[in-house]
């Protein structure tokens, strides 16, 4: 059988994320139409019977380093390409941007095997330029394969699928068959809420919020997760909170259905809001909110 790791690289927000949970079948990493949604390296296992692809989804690579937090988040999506096999390079449409020339350069030092996948293909409509742009990317990398995709409509990505089976190398299973990922419930459940907050409240709290999971209790019936959910001043409380605690529930209400199907189980939820200034340019604080994966 073939098995590897396959390294999901490329700028922030060209759909890294939504391509790995169609690949994975199954919602893994969190979504939303912000920039650096992910924020953590997260492993997406998928057994068939041609083999194992582990599938790493990163944060985008970007250039603001003003907070530890972004710096963070520079070292994970660097560090992403030791110790892989496979390399998908994501583009949003049919143009290079600055970050790209810098990606060329780290694809060139690592000397792996790259699959460059053009997302949203779907909205191309001019099939002559589609093919240019292929020739044109095939003279700037030598790309192992090329193939516009659609990760939000499912297109090309069998294809891309066998591609990305036939480069790893001939091995033994990592994971046992049934295993989709290395992270616990416990973390899904915090990167649900989050989603949700940054789905709502994206254009007024950028990046100056995280989740953290008090308690997380399994019961046969009932799972009762308790989360506090972290800001950086006064003011952001209140709009998370909203007007007489109605964005809280609304939150709490959508992650609590994303939650229960995930781990197929009932679940009471409870959030809270509290201020802790300055979490995410302190690295202090980043490592007791599980970042301490970031960089290594």
């Amino acid at each position: 059988m073939n098995c590897g790791y396959v390294a999901l690289i490329g700028r922030p927000n060209v759909g890294k994320s939504t391509l790995m949970n169609h690949l994975l079948g199954q919602k893994l990493s969190i979504t939303s139409r912000k920039p650096q949604t992910t924020r953590h390296r997260i492993l997406g296992i998928k057994t068939t019977a041609a083999g194992q692809a582990i599938f790493m989804d990163t944060p985008g690579m970007h250039s603001d380093e003003k907070k530890v937090l972004n710096r963070y988040l520079n070292k994970t999506a660097d560090s992403t390409l030791l110790g892989v096999d496979v390399v998908i390079w994501l583009l949003d449409g049919l143009y290079w941007h600055d970050y790209d020339e810098k990606i060329f350069k780290k694809l060139e030092q690592a000397g792996l095997p790259v699959i460059l996948a053009i997302n949203k293909v779907d909205k191309i409509k001019d099939k002559d330029a589609v093919l240019k742009f292929f020739a044109e990317a095939q003279q700037k990398y030598p790309f192992q394969h090329i193939v516009p995709v659609s990760a939000l409509k499912n297109t090309n990505l069998e294809l891309l699928e066998q591609h990305i089976m036939a480069l790893l190398p001939e091995a033994e299973l990592i994971y046992p068959e049934d295993q989709i990922t290395d992270r616990p419930e416990r973390f899904f459940a915090a990167e649900i809420i989050r989603e949700k907050l940054t789905r709502r409240l994206g254009d007024e709290l950028p990046y100056a919020l995280t989740v953290e999971i008090e308690r997380y209790e399994e019961f046969p019936e009932l799972c009762k997760i308790y989360a506090a959910i972290l800001v950086e001043r006064d003011s952001q409380k209140s709009i998370v909170i909203g007007k007489q605690g109605e964005m809280l529930k609304k939150v709490g209400s959508e992650a609590r259905v994303d939650i229960e199907k995930l781990i197929a189980q009932k679940v009471y939820l409870e959030l809270w809001v509290k201020v802790k200034k300055g979490w995410s340019d302190n690295e202090r604080a980043l490592q007791s909110l599980g970042f301490s994966d970031f960089g290594h």
